[in-house]
Parts: C-alpha cells; structure tokens; sequence
C-alpha cells in the first residue's frame, strides 16, 4: 500500500523555519520538537534562504499555476485513451488471428 505524502499549510512551512531560527536548536532537534522530518524542515529553510526568508508554498499538486494543473490533467486524460486504445487494437488483432 502506498504511503500517503502528508502536506503541511504555508503557515506551518513559516512557522517551523521560525521555530528553528528563534530556538537556537540543531535541526534535528526542532524537527523532532514539530513531529516533522529533518530532511522537511532542510527543504523549507533552504526556500526561505532563497527566498528572502519566506517559505515558498504551491499547494497540492505543486502547479504554480491553474493552467499547469489543467494541461496536466488533460495529459493524464490523453495518457489514459491512447493506452484504451492500444487494447484495443491488441483485442482486434487477436479476433482476427481467428
């Protein structure tokens, strides 16, 4: 069964670099205090550096925008008809074996 990515608010993502700023603590120190990983808490810091020390956040999903979601979304669906498709043409090749 596949492990469900769990998703922290953009609020948190802040929060929890100011944690680890203001408590003069070791990463793994505050991450355990949070209940998140460390490798979480290394990500969200390394955005902040980089980003004036705002944590960038871009939701679920991870498109910066509702135009990426969109073309994904009807990449997936092409995906998924050229692949009816192929079983298609697979079932229509074996009946005619016949």
């Amino acid at each position: 069964m596949k492990k469900r990515k769990k998703q922290y608010s953009e609020e948190f993502k802040q929060d929890a670099v100011n944690y680890y700023y203001s408590s003069g603590k070791s990463m793994k120190d505050a991450a355990d205090d949070l209940k998140i990983s460390s490798s979480s808490l290394n990500n969200w810091i390394q955005s902040a550096k980089s980003n004036d020390g705002i944590v960038e956040h871009r939701g679920s999903g991870n498109y910066s925008s509702d135009a990426e979601k969109e073309i994904a979304r009807l990449k997936k669906e092409l995906r998924d008809k050229e692949d009816a498709l192929d079983i298609l043409k697979k079932a229509i090749g074996i009946l005619n074996e016949d």
